[in-house]
């Protein structure tokens, strides 16, 4: 405490800044003197049609272009011609693992589904 009294009385609590009489009297006024005159606004222009649909086009045909390669390309791993479509489901391999879990899920031992294969009345077999 009595540090703190020592330094007030050497520094002293006035302000050690003056400000020359009615300083602040006209300082608004010169600063805004010394400011360069206001520009005008412009008025925006109204955009015209085209400049409004063509961001929405942009981004159309961006999609297209990443969709049709994609479509493309899913349509070309399929058989175009229906007798390729079931050649091809013919020569499917099915591993006996995978027949050996589905029978065991649908219950079936070997005799039932004997019988059910031979008694199937499908056109596949008639042809």
């Amino acid at each position: 405490m009595k540090e703190e009294d020592n330094i007030r009385k050497k520094v002293s609590t006035e302000n050690p800044f003056t400000v020359p009489e009615g300083y602040f009297d006209n300082l608004t006024d010169e600063i805004m003197s010394k400011l360069p005159e206001k520009e005008e606004i412009l008025p925006t222009k109204e955009l015209s049609t085209w400049a409004k649909i063509r961001p929405w086009l942009y981004m159309a045909a961006m999609f297209i272009a990443i969709l049709l390669p994609i479509r493309y390309m899913v349509n070309s791993t399929k058989p175009k011609d229906p007798t390729l479509a079931i050649i091809s489901s013919d020569n499917e391999q099915v591993t006996d693992e995978y027949i050996d879990a589905i029978l065991d899920h649908a219950m079936m031992d070997d005799y039932t589904l004997y019988n059910y294969l031979t008694e199937a009345d499908t056109d596949i077999y008639h042809n």
